[in-house]
């Protein structure tokens, strides 16, 4: 299976282009709350399980962590749960900060 993948400079013209757009951010309380992508909503990875009804399977939506890995985890979690449009940030956090707003820290 094949995990649909976005830059984030594709990314950043989607959230601009898509206001229903949801941001799905996997990684751990203190990461997300060191750096963010504005209007993302945290679901730490080990509690997607748990937390699935918090999302919608027909919204689209684009899976964030540090660099793309827990990311990719999640997002076939969710297509194996039966969610449609997901897509994973590629680089994850860390080229957001590099590509698009290096106003979010790296770490």
């Amino acid at each position: 299976m094949t995990i649909a993948q976005v830059s984030a400079s594709e990314l950043k013209t989607r959230i601009e282009n898509e206001p229903d757009l949801f941001l799905l951010d996997v990684r751990e309380p203190n990461e997300f709350e060191f750096a963010c992508i504005e209007n993302s909503v945290l679901i730490p990875l080990n509690q997607i399980p748990q937390r699935l009804a918090e999302l919608d399977p027909h919204q689209e939506i684009v899976v964030i962590c540090h660099h793309g890995v827990r990311s990719s985890q999640a997002c076939m979690y969710l297509i194996n749960s039966g969610f449609e449009h997901i897509t994973n940030l590629s680089g994850g956090i860390d080229a957001w900060s590099s590509v698009c707003d290096n106003s979010v820290p790296r770490y």
